[in-house]
């Protein structure tokens, strides 16, 4: 594995075949157009129903922003703007497949994939990961689409760009409860973090 900062802002790391960076936390689009940040549960709510690209910081609070990056709902990701920086792109389906077998499967690659520190932030350490891939993924918790804040510590979800899911686009997610790497599906309105693979 190999780390190296992008633009002395954001890290990258390569895992097998692919290079992916730390969570996503800008708020412009790739032509420079800024991103609603919405900070109340008003303003949310409102963003989702219009269909409008969103983020927010977990708690609305910059310093957890630093370490766990932006929540952005569906609308951003899939703005034809571009959310992913250039040379970059939101993970496909195929892009997490990809990362979980290199990885072991499913059933091996969640415990790779968590960071050592922040899951469940218990005393005896067992929701934490041993981040042999480098990925260092963050419980940065979510934001549900009544605008409230949930599960910080205690999950770490991804936006996938493939749609399908029961609930709406698919998306990886990561446990404190649990070492596989699972699929699901989250409502476009809901606010979760994103990572972005190289093209």
């Amino acid at each position: 594995m190999t780390r190296r900062l992008i633009n002395k802002i954001m890290e990258e790391v390569e895992i097998g075949t692919q290079i992916w960076m730390e969570n996503l936390n800008v708020e412009t689009f790739k032509n420079g157009y800024s991103i609603l940040e919405a900070k109340t549960e008003k303003e949310w709510i409102k963003a989702g129903e219009k269909k409008q690209p969103a983020w927010c910081y977990y708690d609305n609070d910059p310093i957890k922003g630093e370490k766990f990056g932006k929540l952005y709902n569906w609308h951003a990701v899939n703005d034809p703007r571009g959310l992913a920086p250039t040379g970059w792109h939101i993970p496909t389906d195929e892009d997490w497949t990809i990362l979980t077998d290199h990885l072991g499967g499913v059933d091996e690659s969640g415990k790779k994939m968590k960071f050592t520190a922040y899951w469940a932030d218990n005393k005896d350490k067992s929701g934490n990961g041993t981040n042999e891939s480098g990925f260092s993924g963050l419980p940065g918790g979510a934001r549900d689409i009544d605008g409230k804040f949930e599960d910080l510590f205690r999950f770490g979800s991804w936006w996938n760009s493939s749609e399908g899911g029961t609930y709406g686009p698919w998306i990886l997610d990561l446990g404190f409860s649990f070492d596989k790497a699972r699929k699901g599906s989250e409502h476009k309105n809901a606010g979760i973090s994103v990572r972005c693979v190289k093209d």
